[in-house]
């Protein structure tokens, strides 16, 4: 899957998907930067908590992005060594670090500071059919969906169209979530499964992956897959803009209670963000979703971020602090995964893992951060960077 997944940043504020159209695994993200982005030469001792946190869990990420980056004649070198490093030694995990790498420390022009935001993996009950408890559909791709190449893409009140529908011989624009809801598009056929909480439903549209239990304690694993072309809108945003919500208040816990508080307004929240995610089974090999690099997440382990600035499987030292807490938060992590809304040189989404617990924490995520990229010694910043 190319989640996230499948995003970000989801839960705070914005609440963008973290997960829809993904780079290629293993090669560079395509476009060119918006905004200068400076990677100015650090040392380990200028990463805050260097000698204090533990690095096992980023260090099994890392390794996780070796499965690709080894492929690769500049980063092999450091991924073969990695393979007689004794994982479960900090010292030797630091000391590895230390002779191969080079810190750089990233920054927006000059503004060294930005925002971290986090996500999950949610967990839904449902049923592989139709009952009077699981109602709510999440589809395969339909089979009327149609990719539009960039020159037949139209532009609508809230950007370009990607994805249409044949009408006769014409391309039209595919139906919006809440015509999905009302109960066009797709056929119940096309359904892979039916879950019980239609806000839960909408929750996992925007992360882009997650797990449906059954009834029987077994698991379907969802990942992204696709999407009915319009770009995402931010519920939370819209919430505030009606004045049903503060901007403090506009957390996934926020927007969930909102909902809840007033079911019969849910066609209110599928027009405000007329996007659609379309999922596909995934195997459950015990371990994380699958991420833009095409590999498994590590709970606590993987960022999100924005592969114009930092390339994807890349470690990565954050410096940041606990949600709604002053408490530092300094971890070694791996660059796995983007998000349609993580733009942006210093901004990241941090991967919480699975289920309820991670997603109470995620959803109240929104710190202020600082982020150095760790390069192996041969390898440079991407092009197009203010190297100093």
């Amino acid at each position: 899957m190319s989640v996230r997944r499948l995003a970000t940043l989801l839960l705070p504020l914005l609440l963008a998907a973290c997960a829809t159209q993904k780079p290629a695994p293993g090669t560079p993200a395509p476009g060119t930067p918006a905004e200068p982005a400076r990677y100015t030469r650090a040392s380990f001792n200028d990463l805050p908590g260097w000698q204090q946190d533990d690095p096992r869990p980023g260090w099994q990420a890392w390794l996780v992005s070796c499965r690709t980056l080894a492929k690769r004649a500049d980063w092999k070198s450091a991924c073969q060594a990695a393979q007689r490093v004794d994982g479960q030694n900090p010292q030797a995990i630091r000391d590895y670090f230390a002779q191969r790498f080079t810190v750089w420390q990233l920054s927006s022009g000059s503004a060294a500071t930005g925002l971290i935001t986090g996500y999950y993996e949610p967990m839904l009950t449902g049923s592989r059919q139709r009952t009077a408890q699981s109602t709510v559909p999440l589809y395969a791709p339909p089979r009327d969906l149609v990719s539009r190449p960039p020159e037949l893409q139209t532009v609508s009140s809230t950007g370009p169209l990607q994805r249409s529908r044949r009408d006769g011989s014409r391309l039209v624009p595919y139906y919006t979530a809440a015509d999905i809801a009302a109960g066009k598009g797709p056929s119940p056929a096309e359904a892979l499964v039916w879950v019980n909480d239609p806000i839960e439903a909408i929750f996992l549209q925007i992360q882009g992956s997650g797990r449906v239990q059954l009834a029987d304690g077994s698991f379907v694993r969802l990942g992204f897959a696709d999407h009915n072309g319009y770009p995402y809108q931010s519920i939370g945003r819209y919430l505030i803009q009606k004045g049903e919500l503060k901007s403090h208040q506009a957390s996934m816990q926020g927007i969930q209670d909102w909902a809840r508080r007033n079911p019969e307004r849910l066609p209110e929240l599928y027009a405000a963000n007329p996007r659609y995610v379309f999922f596909r089974p995934l195997p459950d090999t015990g371990e994380g979703p699958i991420g833009a690099m095409g590999l498994p997440l590590t709970g606590e382990a993987s960022l999100a971020i924005d592969p114009r600035y930092i390339p994807l499987g890349t470690p990565v030292w954050l410096a940041t602090t606990r949600p709604n807490s002053s408490a530092p938060l300094n971890r070694l992590m791996a660059a796995q995964d983007t998000g349609t809304a993580i733009k942006g040189a210093v901004r990241a989404d941090f991967f919480w893992g699975f289920g309820r617990e991670a997603g109470e924490t995620a959803g109240r995520m929104k710190q202020s951060g600082r982020l150095w990229v760790l390069l192996p010694n041969e390898v440079r910043p991407p092009a197009g960077m203010d190297i100093r």
